[in-house]
């Protein structure tokens, strides 16, 4: 009896250890949800002065944080290990409900796809342009090749899906990093001076305005929806009944590294403009 209450413990320790698989999935979860929209981050919050930045500074995690887990706890509360997001639903709302629900969610994920499509075919574009000094293929093909190359990733399944996502967060952090870093100096303190409810008012909006304009960018920046199944999915499959509890603790970590890169960033950027760069002086 104590010999097998014993390994029971032992068991459930070594499950609730940190792993490298929970570290590969913290950084895959930041690597999807960071990319190219944080750039545009700078200028939609700070375009209301300081007082909507630190707003959404504050909402950041809790907004982000908390859905990203609704939506995990809603795929490990399948009865049934190894069942994604479109079987989930249909368990719990039954089949019509549930093929409802799932259009819904391919049309929530869909533009997505489409937005980052011609995203990456202008910037490997634009790269082999400017870059390399390259002349580029016509569009048609070089978008093929593209779409080709990242189903062929996604072919050889879903750890190497994760390990190329946590590879590439490396030299996404680091740049983002060093641009933060490399404004520090160029900091004026202009944009101090928007620490006013009524700054928002001066580009036509008034804060709830600016926040309600804003918000969606700042969601969006954070958004790793679409790997949320697939995650819930691994996690169950590796920790069992302990799968929640880790899940809950590999979102917090990836979602507290998202918003301090981020936000870092986004300060960094609008500490070194004036109010009329922002557009709210």
């Amino acid at each position: 009896m104590e010999t097998t209450q014993t390994s029971t413990i032992a068991s459930k320790d070594s499950r609730s250890a940190w792993r490298k698989t929970d570290t590969m999935w913290m950084l895959g979860l930041y690597g999807t949800a960071i990319g190219a929209g944080v750039l545009f981050l700078p200028i939609n919050a700070g375009v209301g002065g300081m007082i909507p930045l630190i707003i959404m500074a504050i909402l950041a995690f809790p907004m982000t944080f908390f859905a990203h887990r609704g939506l995990t706890r809603f795929v490990l509360s399948g009865k049934n290990p190894g069942e994604d997001i479109t079987e989930v639903v249909e368990e719990h709302f039954g089949i019509g409900a549930g093929k409802l629900i799932t259009l819904l969610y391919f049309f929530a994920i869909y533009p997505i796809l489409l937005v980052y499509s011609v995203a990456i075919t202008n910037t490997v574009e634009s790269f082999m342009s400017h870059q390399l000094g390259m002349t580029p293929p016509p569009r048609a093909i070089l978008s093929l090749i593209l779409i080709v190359g990242m189903m062929t990733i996604v072919r050889f399944g879903e750890q190497m899906i994760v390990k190329a996502m946590s590879i590439l967060v490396f030299p996404f952090v680091g740049v983002l990093m060093l641009l933060a870093l490399y404004l520090i100096p160029q900091w004026n303190g202009a944009a101090l001076e928007t620490l006013s409810l009524d700054t928002a008012s001066a580009t036509g909006n008034g804060l709830w305005m600016t926040l309600w304009l804003a918000i969606p960018v700042m969601v969006f920046s954070f958004n790793h929806s679409p790997i949320i199944s697939s995650f819930a999915v691994a996690k169950r499959e590796e920790y069992g009944d302990m799968a929640e509890q880790k899940c809950s603790k590999i979102l917090a970590f990836a979602h507290i590294m998202m918003v301090l890169t981020v936000m870092f960033f986004v300060f960094s950027c609008v500490l070194s403009l004036t109010p009329a760069d922002l557009g709210c002086g």
